[in-house]
């Protein structure tokens, strides 16, 4: 993206979130991709008072195989936290969206083994309830037990994951009460994800179609209504 781009949506970003400075993201900036809208089922805009609290949600950004986790977690996020990734660099998250500030998003591939809601199974997923291996309103991956916060960023709470969940930067337009995500901060693991399911994912989307750009918009769904079951543990 050439730097003025760049520029203009940093600070249309700031201005839906609450950011200040590019600065401000410590080591780490943020990668911007092109504006996708969300929409339901019908493809009318999503409004951001329409999210039930404590439900997940799916959608792909910023590619067509890559799933991405649309929380409102209820109540106002604004605390913000500086995280690390695995390489060492350090970044800053700045809390939630919306017109509460409760909305956050953030990649559903999980920093272990690249667990992911596929539309069979999905063995990440956040919780409302405490469970026997980890506390309530978490986001918990079954498969190795990584589990993370969506209220500091999806820090890693516990678990072998070396690293938070990649956070998915949303614009919120307080005039239309809609949302788009714009770009992503924190460790993405696309490329990695897209080598080990490359064969699945081709079998699923068509051969390379997964890794084309979502477009203008995306579709939001309940896991529940995306995937066939969602494992609990």
């Amino acid at each position: 993206m050439e730097r003025r781009a760049f520029l203009e949506s940093c600070a249309a970003v700031s201005g839906a979130v609450g950011f200040s400075a590019l600065s401000a993201w410590a080591d780490v900036p943020p990668r911007l991709y092109d504006r996708t809208r969300l929409v339901d089922s019908a493809g009318v805009p999503l409004r951001a008072r329409a999210l039930v609290a404590q439900t997940n949600y799916v959608f792909h950004f910023p590619y067509v195989g890559t799933p991405c986790f649309l929380l409102n977690l209820g109540r106002s996020v604004d605390t913000p936290a500086t995280l690390r990734r695995e390489d060492g660099g350090s970044y800053a998250w700045r809390g939630g969206a919306g017109p509460s500030r409760a909305i956050v998003a953030f990649s559903a591939i999980c920093a272990h083994k690249l667990a992911y809601p596929t539309r069979d199974v999905s063995f990440i997923r956040y919780q409302t309830q405490r469970s026997a291996t980890s506390d309530a309103h978490v986001i918990h991956c079954c498969a190795e037990h990584s589990v993370y916060d969506p209220f500091a960023g999806a820090r890693v709470v516990s678990g072998p994951a070396p690293q938070p969940l990649a956070a998915i930067l949303l614009e919120y337009d307080a005039a239309t009460d809609e949302l788009a995500a714009v770009g992503t901060v924190g460790a993405e693991q696309f490329d990695a994800f897209f080598r080990k399911y490359e064969f699945k994912l081709g079998m699923e989307y068509g051969q390379g179609k997964a890794k084309r750009p979502v477009g203008a918009t995306a579709v939001v769904k309940e896991l529940t209504q995306y995937c066939r079951q969602t494992i609990q543990c």
